[in-house]
């Protein structure tokens, strides 16, 4: 082989490091979520499991090689040198395409984005074939596996729907079980949910997925195979008789193995199936080369590639260095334990958070929709039924100060076995899965089950549906179209390029990933406010009064002066960073609703989480009236209507620079000095308007900047006067102060 194969060797092998260090941060959240949201064991004990089952399942994951190597493309059409470029074209494409997703926060998936990019680049190349050699059209059908390549799409987007269904149906029947008081039922029937739990963990991750392991020998896994009923027996009368005595003997919380074996098992599932995706390409081509450099004297453009259908194993080694890095990656990604922590928050249930999705027409129809259905079935069910149905999902009463985990037990448990399940069944069929898109439709099925879709948060959460089915589409159309007309390239251009392109992916996903500062995911996530004692309360108050109050200034002083140059883009740009700013102070103002339902506190804190609660809704209103005054000006610059002239124009330059001035100097007198700026300029309207002709529109822009000048500075007025008076509030408080004690969360 000559030195471009083992530059391009060298250089997937690169791509694919990164390309699974990138995955596992962002797909950590798919099997930790629920282990962690339920608190069952200590951070490190959960992450510890973790990473037992990435490890393991990566050794299960040799059969899903073939995926990359004849799951879509037929081996025999095409040469060693063909092979290259589409592999070549899909790592490019996967890792520039997944990181341009992650940049701009849209939903995508790991596994769709490279079946649809090998579907894509082999299409390409066979079109080109075809066009090259002069065949016809219908020729396209030898070069492409359609048959397989349509069982893993359809299995890809019928996943979705399954997911959502079996977490919605097996949640709904264990809660009419258990109830949300599940601790009496529990004794009698904890051991039997213990039993098949781990069974079914066993059989579908042990039994089912035996045919994947690369170290497995054909004799043994026959004699699984022929075993397989008195094993699962064994397995559910063993583990039930044990958990069973545990809970009378011990009072053993037998959910907590439950929930600790089914984070190992969707680690597993989750190496097994989607560690093809970051290296499965990689190592089809080094495969390749080595049939190839078997081959003394062979032409590389006429050397067909039928031996990709050997069906070799992958060597385990490489599979354990793969699940190495992904362990690591767990460990010490920060950027992993960020989207834990995020996705914890989002779910939790606590009140004044923010939803992750905003609403949509659809989601609003289906919610009407569902109302309705409802009434219709209350009214068919006899009200005995329909009333003891609602017992069981009776929700336990918080005592006072205990916080709301994001996921009890039961739900836990069904959200980490049902998706392992559902993963590992595909693996030993040798179908990819998004294990994000399972993963998230089961949690979605689940929470609407155990009733977390109320009236509240239902829009939000079927929109959320729609975004990741909508998100697979454009994940497939972007992945298919991206890798076709790379590969395209690589074939007209020719090796340069094909190089070139390999160190630009390389040079962008490191930067971008290793190199850039990071903001964190909300500035709001940085500082959250974790009490609410006076202390507290003063600091955090203290820090964002004025960075709001500068932020708010130099917003509206900007946007003052953009619009007197007419500068539509530099408003567009402004608008947006004004609904941020509401959304952020929006945010800390929804903390006041934690902070009243964790309680306790002398009354001092009591009267300072008052006065946050104040501060914040004139801040909020403050940002709100911003960011509706940025979009009339940008709608009124954007409709060319007539520009300000004479003294309007002359008194808003001098309120921008004005503004400006009280942001660095917000004091009365200065304030009030400004105030009457505001006033003469009113008056100036009032006799320009007798003068000449203006028209409504500029009439009502105009007056809405004056006034809304002065709301910000009556309004950042009382907020001071509102700190002021919380600081002389503690400095009058004695020392002696009784504290009244918070409820213990573990009570």
């Amino acid at each position: 082989m000559d030195t471009f194969i083992y530059v391009v060797l060298g250089l997937l092998c690169c791509l694919a490091i990164i390309d699974l260090f990138v995955g596992v941060s962002n797909d950590a959240v798919n099997f930790l979520n629920s282990a962690v949201g339920s608190r069952s064991a200590p951070f490190w004990i959960i992450l510890t499991v973790a990473s037992l089952g990435v490890l393991l399942g990566a050794t299960f994951s040799s059969g899903m090689m073939d995926v990359a190597k004849t799951g879509v493309l037929v081996p025999e059409h095409f040469t060693f040198n063909e092979v290259i470029i589409v592999f070549t074209a899909v790592m490019v494409c996967d890792v520039l395409l997944l990181n341009t997703f992650n940049s701009l926060g849209l939903p995508t998936s790991t596994t769709v984005s490279i079946v649809f990019e090998l579907l894509g680049g082999a299409t390409a190349l066979a079109c080109y074939k075809v066009w090259s050699t002069g065949a016809p059209l219908t020729d396209l059908g030898l070069y492409l596996n359609s048959a397989k390549a349509l069982a893993m799409i359809m299995a890809i987007l019928m996943s979705v729907v399954i997911a959502f269904f079996a977490g919605l149906i097996v949640q709904y029947l264990l809660r009419l079980v258990f109830s949300f008081h599940y601790e009496r039922i529990y004794r009698w029937v904890g051991g039997i949910f213990g039993g098949v739990s781990i069974t079914a963990i066993f059989y579908f991750l042990v039994i089912k997925g035996a045919k994947g392991a690369s170290f497995m020998r054909p004799e043994w896994i026959d004699w699984i195979t022929q075993n397989t009923w008195p094993l699962l027996s064994g397995c559910f009368l063993i583990c039930a008789v044990v958990f069973q005595l545990l809970i009378f003997l011990c009072n053993f919380n037998v959910f907590r193995i439950v929930i600790l074996a089914g984070t190992f098992a969707l680690a597993f599932a989750f190496a097994g199936n989607d560690l093809v995706n970051f290296v499965g390409v990689p190592l089809a081509a080094l495969e390749s080369s080595q049939y190839f450099a078997a081959a003394p004297g062979a032409d590389a453009a006429t050397f067909t590639m039928e031996q990709l259908r050997s069906g070799a194993k992958t060597p385990t080694i490489f599979l354990l260095l793969s699940g190495i890095v992904m362990v690591i990656t767990l460990w010490f990604s920060k950027k992993a334990r960020r989207v834990i922590q995020t996705s914890i928050n989002l779910a939790s249930s606590s009140r004044g958070g923010k939803e992750q999705f905003g609403s949509s027409l659809p989601a609003r129809m289906a919610v009407r929709f569902s109302l309705r259905l409802n009434n219709v079935v209350h009214q068919v069910i006899p009200k005995t039924v329909s009333d003891a149905l609602a017992t069981r999902f009776i929700k336990k009463e918080l005592k006072k100060g205990e916080v709301a985990l994001p996921f009890d037990e039961v739900r836990a448990s069904v959200n980490l076995v049902l998706a392992a399940a559902l993963i590992a069944t595909a693996t030993s069929l040798k179908l990819p899965l998004s294990t994000t898109y399972v993963t998230f439709m089961v949690a979605m099925g689940s929470s609407l089950a155990d009733g977390a879709w109320d009236r509240e948060s239902a829009v939000y959460r079927i929109s959320g549906v729609i975004t990741v089915i909508s998100g697979w589409f454009f994940t497939a159309f972007s992945a298919f179209t991206a890798c076709a007309i790379v590969c395209t390239c690589f074939i007209l251009w020719g090796k340069a390029f094909m190089l070139f392109m390999m160190a630009l992916a390389l040079t962008v996903v490191i930067k971008t990933n290793f190199f850039e500062k990071k903001k964190e995911d909300e500035a709001i996530e940085e500082e959250k406010l974790e009490k609410g004692d006076k202390e507290s309360v003063r600091e955090l108050l203290s820090t964002s009064v004025t960075e709001n109050l500068n932020a708010t200034l130099t917003l509206f002083a900007s946007g003052l002066e953009a619009f007197l140059k007419e500068d539509t883009h530099r408003l567009r740009e402004l608008k947006g960073d004004a609904a941020q700013l509401f959304d952020t102070i929006s945010v800390r103002r929804g903390e006041y609703y934690n902070m009243a339902l964790e309680g306790g506190g002398s009354k001092v804190d009591r009267d300072a989480r008052s006065f946050y609660y104040r501060a914040f809704t004139s801040m909020k209103e403050v940002s709100h009236g911003l960011r509706d005054q940025m979009g009339v000006a940008e709608n009124y610059v954007a409709n060319c209507h007539s520009p300000f002239t004479g003294l309007m124009s002359e008194n808003i330059h001098r309120l921008s620079v004005d503004l400006i001035d009280i942001r660095d100097n917000f004091y009365p007198d200065r304030c009030t000095k400004t105030l009457g700026l505001i006033e003469d300029a009113q008056r100036d309207f009032m006799v320009q308007i007798g003068e000449e002709q203006i028209s409504l529109r500029k009439s009502e822009l105009y007056l809405g900047y004056l006034l809304f000048a002065r709301e910000i500075i009556n309004r950042y007025m009382m907020v001071r006067l509102l700190q002021a008076e919380l600081e002389a509030n503690q400095l009058s408080q004695p020392k002696t102060d009784k504290i009244e004690p918070k409820a213990n969360p573990a009570a």
